[in-house]
């Protein structure tokens, strides 16, 4: 199987391939590249849900790759984070960043979301297109999680683009290289709280990692790169992803555009319709495994599809339609099992706010370029567009 992101078709419309690859094998080898290891595609979403939350396999990158000669030199508090670890050490971690992302701590975030979104919106040109994801999806999520980990505004454009940089499937030297730079800064950033605390949620993380003898500097830096990368990136590709649907789907959208307090019990259905994050993060099998009745061998990289598995025809009947009456809670856009994105509400509250201000401001919003000719991102691991002109 050649790389997908080198075909605008496939990155256009991923699913009619997902579907052929599920319906002949929803568990399939995948080709090995020189020197690498041979490993598996995950397309189903039975067998998806399973190994999300099958321990033997494993997040520890470290442990994989150790004793491998390898180019790659990405900083390790970027390689090595939470998502990158097994209990009892992510255990460990996790717990220290949860409380951030409760309900009651992300209800206590909605007025500042809210106000952000208004203030983007009255920056939008009243005649002309505008680009939905340069002036709305991409800056909403930064400045929330900037205001959070207490990040300097002159800063933001730095972090928004390290992050794009991270998740761009060019060269592995330039990924590597925005790793040390956002680590870079994140450690500084660390220091300076240190020095002057505040009441921002990197202050308390620091607080409760010097609580804890079992939690690192290291550690430190990783859980707040972390937070800062991932804690944006993914929601600005939903919002790109929901609005798209919703402006393909007259119906549905004229539906929400009458009666916006069905929103937030739409946002399952839309997450799945087009996931934000188009395969898990890397997993790899630390001992033999039967998944949906392939044989894994101990050793085996694994990769979940989990766009293809929320289209699983199974689990989600007509999925390629997208129906707001449809209930799709056990979608597998945020994951499953102990990795479970942690910041699932922070994201779901502001794909609420965001759409019902944007519907609100402008209900005659429609696509201001045909659907077939929008850039989608060059990447493996989340999909989203390049930009999204629109005609308010």
């Amino acid at each position: 199987m050649t790389d997908p992101t080198k075909d605008p078709r496939f990155l256009r419309d991923p699913y009619p391939t997902y579907a052929a690859l599920r319906s002949t094998c929803p568990v399939r080898p995948l080709p090995a590249g020189s020197g690498a290891r041979p490993g598996y595609l995950v397309t189903g979403y039975a067998e998806a849900r399973e190994a999300l939350a099958d321990p033997r396999l494993s997040k520890d990158t470290a442990r994989f790759f150790a004793g491998g000669e390898s180019r790659r030199r990405p900083h390790p508090a970027v390689a090595h984070t939470m998502l990158a670890s097994d209990p009892p050490r992510h255990t460990r971690l996790r717990r220290l960043v949860a409380r951030a992302f409760t309900t009651g701590s992300v209800e206590r975030l909605r007025p500042f979301i809210t106000r952000t979104t208004d203030r983007l919106l009255d920056q939008w040109p009243t005649e002309g297109p505008v680009d939905f994801v340069a002036a709305l999806a991409a800056p909403l999520p930064v400045a929330v999680i900037c205001e959070l980990l207490g990040v300097p505004q002159a800063d933001r454009p730095d972090v928004q683009r390290w992050s794009a940089r991270l998740f761009a499937a060019g060269d592995p030297a330039d990924v590597d290289t925005a790793s040390h730079a956002v680590a870079d800064y994140t450690a500084g950033l660390v220091a300076d709280r240190r020095q002057d605390p505040g009441d921002s949620l990197l202050d308390r993380l620091i607080t409760a990692c010097d609580a804890d003898d079992h939690v690192s500097e290291e550690d430190v830096v990783s859980l707040a790169v972390l937070l800062l990368v991932a804690g944006h990136e993914t929601t600005t590709n939903a919002l790109g992803n929901a609005l798209l649907a919703l402006l393909t789907t007259p119906a549905e959208l004229d539906r929400l555009r009458a009666d916006p307090h069905e929103i937030p019990a739409a946002l399952d259905e839309l997450l799945r319709y087009d996931s934000a994050v188009s395969t898990a993060t890397f997993r790899f099998t630390t001992e033999p495994v039967t998944l949906g009745g392939a044989d894994l061998p101990a050793g085996a990289p694994v990769l979940v599809a989990l766009g293809a598995a929320n289209r699983d025809p199974a689990r989600f009947p007509a999925p390629d339609r997208l129906d707001l009456d449809r209930t799709a809670t056990a979608h597998l856009a945020f994951g499953h099992g102990i990795h479970r994105c942690v910041g699932a509400p922070l994201a779901k509250a502001e794909l609420e706010i965001a759409l019902r201000a944007v519907l609100a401001r402008f209900p005659a919003i429609s696509l201001a370029v045909p659907a077939d000719r929008l850039e989608w991102r060059r990447t493996r691991l989340v999909r989203g567009l390049e930009s999204l002109p629109v005609t308010v």
